[in-house]
């Protein structure tokens, strides 16, 4: 729930932000401390021109010179400064100074507070446009432990000043957001652009926790950073935390799975194992330095209609469960998809599909919007170093399967088809269990939801165990039937 703090004033649905930051200097309350690298003391400085930032603002410090830096944060295991765990260290040093010196006998009222950030902007050539960690560790009960919202940012201006001046708002942005929106963790995420533009910045990664936030699942605040726009990207890991793309791609081969996982199925697991395998034998590969990421696109979330939250976590459970990490993505298209893994490797990449997904890829109509139609689309798609691996599907009246070599594209695609064919950029999954063909994920879903038994013995190992266990997919053991 939302605290009621001292010194409220009347606001606008989206105060200004010099607004948000009176408001916080006006509440008696709230009293904390501002360590800001690498982009100036933006944040802070919207807190000393709003008026009464003295009993707001306990210290301001910018450890710009990395020696200093060192000494008061400690060197990291990587060495580097702008990266997540030198953030939480930051957040964690300045508050245990305000606990260590304030006395909490004179100040039993006050709802401490630690605000940093580290960012890199924009380079001189331009090249890199800059990115930053930014994070709050806050109280909002004196007698309770501190919650905490560490988030990503890349910037997209293009000059450093205006980068300074996003940065400064977002920053009064998340710290006005966790003391009034706590109670609503969506509404909270949405006001961090208020008085910004999604032209300026994108937020690709954020963590909830601490005991206000015990029940907010990462996973689902990470779904609505690409449902509102804020990015077109995010994943999460097995323990169902939000990881940063860059940070996980960086510079790794990627095998990228796309499908419903509506539940993930043994056919699902089948074209995982075998892709990977082939994927790995590449000479090109490094299994050691390999990304395997499980895809869902937000289109395919959308398939009937509104997202569905609860169908999304279902699916999140089990993938997470699997042991895979999994990515929410805003791409339809493949092509943007590889694109998007460019930023962050050079190294090969792999796709794995069902024939289905190759035809769409061949279909003209999903590219009508580009200049270059389908032969733009297919140059930005394997002009990277990237191989397809398809899984062979079943033809049930003529008992064929179909693969690479009998499968029938349109007859204008039938010379591009074989280009790409014979330059060994699609690879046919051979190894395959022909037992399990039959298997689709809608077929499984609707024998949950109707109460037919016998989908068990389609899904992969445990899987089944936890749909019944957690009541997954409207699983209802009452209508089972005997």
């Amino acid at each position: 729930m939302a605290i009621s703090l001292k010194g409220d004033q009347k606001i606008s649905n989206v105060p200004a932000t010099k607004a948000k930051a009176l408001r916080i200097n006006l509440n008696t309350d709230i009293y904390g401390t501002f360590a800001e690298i690498g982009a100036g003391q933006e944040t802070v400085r919207n807190f000393f021109r709003a008026g009464g930032a003295s009993g707001t603002i306990a210290k301001a410090m910018s450890a710009y010179d990395k020696d200093f830096s060192d000494a008061i944060y400690g060197i990291e295991e990587d060495g580097r400064y702008v990266t997540e765990s030198r953030l939480k260290r930051m957040l964690r040093h300045e508050v245990d100074l305000i606990e260590d010196r304030l006395s909490r006998k004179k100040h039993p009222d006050k709802l401490f507070f630690s605000y940093a950030n580290t960012v890199a902007t924009i380079d001189f050539s331009k090249k890199f446009k800059g990115h930053g960690w930014v994070g709050i560790r806050f109280q909002l009960d004196p007698l309770e432990d501190y919650n905490e919202i560490v988030l990503h940012l890349r910037f997209k201006e293009t000059d450093a000043r205006l980068q300074q001046e996003t940065l400064g708002v977002l920053g009064v942005n998340l710290i006005y957001g966790a003391f009034y929106l706590n109670d609503n963790p969506k509404e909270l995420l949405k006001s961090f652009y208020d008085n910004l533009d999604k032209d300026q910045l994108e937020i690709d990664m954020i963590n909830f926790s601490g005991p206000r936030f015990m029940y907010v699942d990462n996973r689902l605040m990470s779904l609505q950073l690409v449902k509102n726009g804020m990015t077109n990207a995010v994943m999460f890991g097995p323990d169902g935390n939000n990881l940063l793309p860059a940070q996980v791609l960086y510079k790794k081969n990627i095998l990228a799975l796309r499908g419903s996982f509506r539940p993930v199925t043994k056919v699902n697991m089948d074209m995982f194992e075998n892709a990977k395998k082939l994927f790995f034998k590449e000479k090109k590969v490094d299994p050691e330095n390999s990304q395997i990421i499980f895809e869902i696109t937000l289109s395919n979330l959308r398939a009937e209609g509104e997202i569905n939250e609860r169908d999304f976590l279902d699916r999140a459970e089990l993938l997470c469960s699997l042991g895979q990490n999994v990515m929410i993505t805003n791409f339809q298209e493949y092509f943007k998809l590889v694109e998007y893994f460019s930023e962050f490797t050079k190294a090969r990449m792999g796709l794995a599909m069902g024939v289905y997904n190759l035809i769409q890829i061949f279909d003209e109509k999903y590219y009508r919007h580009m200049s270059g139609g389908i032969l733009e689309a297919f140059g930005k798609l394997f002009y990277r170093d990237l191989k397809v691996y398809m899984y062979p599907y079943k033809d049930e009246k003529t008992q064929e399967y179909i693969t690479s070599d009998n499968l029938k594209v349109h007859p204008r695609m039938k010379e591009l088809y074989k280009f790409f064919k014979n330059n060994g950029k699609l690879i046919d999954i051979t190894d395959f269990d022909p037992e399990i063909l039959h298997i689709f994920s809608r077929t499984v879903l609707r024998m949950i939801s109707e109460g037919e038994d016998g989908w068990q013995e389609m899904l992969p190992e445990g899987i089944s165990e936890t749909i019944v266990q957690n009541r997954l997919f409207g699983y209802s053991r009452a209508r089972v039937r005997k």
